[in-house]
């Protein structure tokens, strides 16, 4: 009985120290399993928070990329839009210049208008006067001659004839002379504008140039996408580029002849290079207008030497070289300079004047021109102020403002400015006409001077531009020789196409011979 009872503690000591055990071993698993699930949790967070770390940066990097790609799109359309607005500002401020060249031509004819108007009131009220005149000479040649009315009529008319036709050349004479008076300082702004930049049909040959391309796809490449490229090349320019369907030519027009040069290059050597786009038209515009500076002054400097001259400044000697570029009438102006310089030079010394200021004034009389497209006002005095600007003597600048006659000549160099300069422009073949045409236009001129009654006979000088008319002194008297020489010029205005103007001088002379015995 006591060893079951030993055996039954002994039993259960054994089973509560296993139990001990279990409960220890079932701790320790716990506590562990405890520990490797904080490890896990915690590795669990350190991975969440590094995923999250590398998607936040991922979605940044994303983010800076998208808003770069944005920007420089952005910019590209910003720039895009600039160049258009200013394109069309340009193309504004030319329609605002036309408009405004119309209103003041408007203005002139509205007061031509009231001039011819009240001309033809003054006119009107002279027939009224007339009529009245023939009315009361009716009744008193019935009254007091016995005359018929057929007899009274002619001889009133004989008389009215002599009259009205002394009244209208007074009447003309005085009317010129008004006009002259008032209009004068306008007149001779307008005819130097007109005819140094010539008329409309000789600047439509004048303005424009064309370039060869190798095939007509290139035109596409010209244009670009959406008119870009040939916007650039505008814009940079400062000229039109026609595209039509010509093949394999675009045709560049402009004003300035400079502009006009430097984008006839440029697109050449656009074309040669192939890569046309509007960062390199840029960078062809700006090497293209650099090498073009220094050729016009190795130009103007090359005339300069030719010609003995020295000293000149290099943006004076630039100007000369303009001159390469520029025509008038179809002559070049920097070959027509030189000549007109040595034609001076000549000149002077056959007056015993100094040949080198006549070389100078020969080489600068038309300097004006280079910058006339970009400053208003006639060339002669245009050149005048560039003479000035260069401190050159005031008689190279009087004869230099002084040779269209529009600054009164105060030298002897002044003059021979003037004489020198029609020469070179006025002998046949200076200008783009031929001799044949020349000399049928000296004929046409000369034989409708003749054709009029009383005109002994007529001479075409200046090539042209004068025509000097003698008439018999017994058929036509003082008062008649205004009327002839209007009737002459209004003649050639209707049948004769000529540049410019033609001056009528209409000479009448009277002889007294007596013999002493």
């Amino acid at each position: 009985m006591e060893n079951i009872l030993l055996i039954i503690i002994i039993g259960l000591g054994c089973g509560a120290f296993g139990f001990v055990l279990h409960l220890m071993y079932a701790k320790r698993y716990i506590n562990s399993a405890e520990n490797r699930s904080k490890e896990i949790i915690d590795n669990a967070h350190r991975e969440a928070d590094r995923v999250v770390k590398e998607g936040k940066l991922e979605v940044k990097n994303e983010l800076i990329k998208l808003k770069a790609e944005f920007e420089e799109s952005t910019k590209e359309r910003r720039k895009e839009v600039l160049k258009q607005e200013q394109w069309l500002e340009q193309k504004k401020s030319n329609l605002d210049r036309r408009i405004d060249l119309l209103e003041k031509k408007e203005e002139e004819i509205n007061v031509e208008r009231g001039k011819i108007n009240k001309i033809k009131d003054q006119i009107e009220t002279e027939h009224e006067r007339v009529r009245r005149i023939i009315r009361e000479e009716e009744a008193a040649l019935q009254r007091i001659a016995g005359l018929s009315r057929e007899e009274a009529y002619k001889r009133l008319l004989e008389k009215l004839e002599a009259e009205v036709e002394y009244d209208s050349a007074n009447l003309i004479r005085r009317k010129q002379q008004e006009a002259q008076e008032q209009s004068e300082e306008i007149a001779k702004n307008i005819i130097s504008q007109a005819i140094q930049r010539c008329a409309s049909d000789h600047v439509a040959e004048t303005t424009v140039c064309s370039v060869s391309l190798p095939s007509d796809d290139i035109k596409g490449r010209i244009i670009g996408r959406e008119g870009r490229n040939i916007r650039t090349l505008e814009n940079g320019t400062g000229v039109e580029v026609l595209i039509d369907d010509t093949p394999n030519a675009v045709v560049i027009s402009g004003f300035d002849p400079v502009r006009r040069e430097i984008a006839r290059r440029a697109l050449e050597k656009l074309i040669a290079d192939g890569r046309i786009h509007p960062a390199r038209i840029e960078e062809i515009l700006k090497k293209v207008e650099k090498d073009l500076e220094i050729e016009m002054v190795k130009t103007g400097t090359k005339a300069a030497h030719d010609l003995g001259i020295s000293g000149l400044d290099k943006e004076l000697l630039k100007l000369i070289g303009r001159l390469k570029f520029r025509t008038s009438y179809g002559q070049n102006l920097l070959n027509h300079s030189v000549e007109v310089a040595k034609i001076m030079a000549i000149m002077a010394e056959e007056m015993h004047e100094d040949p080198i200021n006549g070389r100078l004034v020969g080489l600068l009389h038309d300097i004006g021109k280079a910058v006339d497209t970009e400053v208003d006002g006639p060339h002669a005095e245009i050149g005048a102020e560039i003479a000035k600007r260069y401190k050159m003597p005031d008689n190279i600048i009087n004869a230099i403002a002084a040779h269209h006659n529009e600054v009164e000549p105060k030298t002897v160099l002044a003059v021979m400015a003037s004489a020198a300069d029609a020469i070179s422009a006025a002998r046949p073949g200076a200008r783009a006409e031929s001799y044949d045409l020349y000399l049928k236009r000296i004929e046409q001129l000369e034989d409708i001077a003749t054709g009029i009654d009383g005109v002994q006979s007529a001479y075409a000088i200046q090539a042209g531009r004068e025509i000097r008319v003698i008439v018999d002194g017994d058929k036509i008297d003082d008062s008649k020789t205004i009327v002839a020489a209007r009737n002459i010029a209004k003649k050639i205005s209707d049948e004769v196409k000529f540049p410019g103007q033609i001056k009528v001088t209409v000479v009448r002379e009277t002889r007294v011979v007596e013999y002493a015995t």
